[in-house]
C-alpha cells in the first residue's frame, strides 16, 4: 500500500476474521501503530461505514479503503542532546536510555525529548513513516525506565522492526528482557503473567488489569530474594520478558501480582511504608532513586536489511547498582 493517497484492500477467504489492523499492516508500508491511529482518526472505511475500531473482525469480500496521509516532516527541532549509542549503521540506531528522557514530544514535554535528539543525530536520514512526532520510533520506554530502545533510519527499516514488534518474538528473534526491583518476593521461583490490561477507569494516565482489556502476557522469573530488618523477604530482583507490549505492562502485571515496583509512585504508592523495613543504606538508596526501579536490559532484533540477528545487554545505570548493593548486603 503506498504511503499517500486513497488506497483500498479486498479481504480474501483467509483473511477473514482477522483484527481490521492487522490485515492492514500485512498491505501497508505503514506501522500497525500508525494504522490504528488512523482508524480511529475514522480514515478507514468499508463500504458506507467509517470503522474506528481496529479489532473488527473483516469478513471475506469486504473492501477496506484506507485514506492515507502523506508522511509529514518531523514537527520538533533538533536539539542537541547526549546520547549513550550502543549501534548505528545506515538503517537502525540503537541507544540506551537513562532515566528523564521522555522518547517523543506530547503534552507537557514538547523538548528536550530523545525524537529531538535524534533529530538532531541522524538529521534527515530518520524514518518519517511512524508519524508526524514519533520519526522512526517502533516501541518506547516510559520516561523514568532506563535501557535499551531501537530506532529506524529509514522507512523499510521501521516497517520491518514494525513487524517484529507487532510478533512480539512469538516466531521471529524479538526478545526484550527487563530487570525489575519489586516490594516482597513471589513465593514461586518463575512463573506468567496472563491478565488483560485497559486504561484505567477513573485516570486516564494509568493503565490497569481490566476485563476486555488488550491481551498482555509477561513472563517472570526471581532472580535474587533480599530480606529486610526483620529477616523476612522485603524485595526481590525479577527478570520479565515480554510476551505483547502493553503501556506500563510490567508495572501494572506486578502489581496486579502484589508486587509493585520499588520507586514506583503511580502503581506502587501503597507499598510506602514498606520502606521502613529496609536496612538503612536500603532506605537511602530507594529515597535517592526517585523513578521506578525497571532497567531494559536484554534487546535481540533481525536486522532490517542484513537479517542478521543482533542482541544487546545493557548494565544496571548507576541508582540501580547502588539500589541492588545496599539491598544485597542487608
Amino acid at each position: 500500500m503506498p504511503q499517500a493517497g486513497r488506497e483500498t484492500v479486498t479481504i480474501s477467504g483467509e483473511q477473514a476474521g482477522q483484527r481490521l489492523d492487522r490485515v492492514l499492516a500485512g498491505n501497508s508500508a505503514l506501522s500497525r501503530t500508525r494504522l490504528k491511529a488512523l482508524i480511529l482518526d475514522g480514515a478507514v472505511t468499508i463500504g458506507a461505514r467509517t470503522i474506528r475500531d481496529p479489532g473488527y473482525r473483516v469478513n471475506a469480500g469486504e473492501t477496506v479503503a484506507v485514506a492515507v496521509p502523506a508522511p509529514e516532516p518531523a514537527e520538533p527541532e533538533g536539539e542537541h542532546i547526549p546520547l549513550n549509542i550502543v549501534f548505528e549503521d545506515d538503517e537502525i540506531i540503537v541507544i540506551d536510555k537513562p532515566a528523564g528522557l521522555v522518547v517523543h514530544p506530547a503534552a507537557g514535554h514538547a523538548t528536550g525529548t530523545l525524537v529531538n535528539a535524534l533529530i538532531a543525530h541522524c538529521g534527515d536520514s530518520l524514518s518519517g513513516i511512524g508519524g508526524v512526532r514519533r520519526p522512526g520510533i517502533v516501541h518506547r520506554l516510559d520516561k523514568d525506565t532506563t535501557g535499551l530502545m531501537v530506532v529506524a533510519k529509514t522507512d523499510r527499516a521501521h516497517q520491518a522492526l514494525a513487524a517484529q514488534f507487532a510478533d512480539h518474538g512469538r516466531t521471529g528473534p524479538l526478545r526484550r528482557g527487563y530487570l525489575a526491583f519489586a516490594w516482597g518476593a513471589p513465593i514461586r521461583s518463575k512463573g506468567t503473567i496472563n491478565e488483560p490490561i485497559d486504561r484505567h477507569p477513573k485516570s486516564r494516565d494509568r493503565m490497569s488489569v481490566r476485563a476486555g482489556g488488550r491481551a498482555a502476557i509477561t513472563h517472570w522469573h526471581v532472580l535474587e530474594r533480599f530480606t529486610g530488618k526483620d529477616r523476612k523477604p522485603a524485595a526481590s530482583l525479577i527478570e520479565c520478558r515480554l510476551e505483547t507490549g502493553r503501556t506500563h505492562q510490567i508495572r501494572v502485571h506486578l502489581a496486579h501480582a502484589g508486587h509493585p515496583l520499588l520507586g514506583d509512585a503511580v502503581y506502587g504508592p501503597g507499598f510506602k511504608t514498606k520502606a521502613a523495613r529496609l536496612p538503612p543504606a536500603s532506605q537511602e538508596a530507594l529515597g535517592g532513586l526517585g523513578r521506578q526501579a525497571l532497567h531494559a536490559y536484554l534487546l535481540a532484533i533481525e536486522h532490517p536489511k542484513s537479517g542478521q540477528r543482533l542482541e544487546f545487554r545493557s548494565e544496571l545505570p548507576v541508582d540501580l547498582v547502588r539500589l541492588h548493593h545496599s539491598l544485597s548486603a542487608g
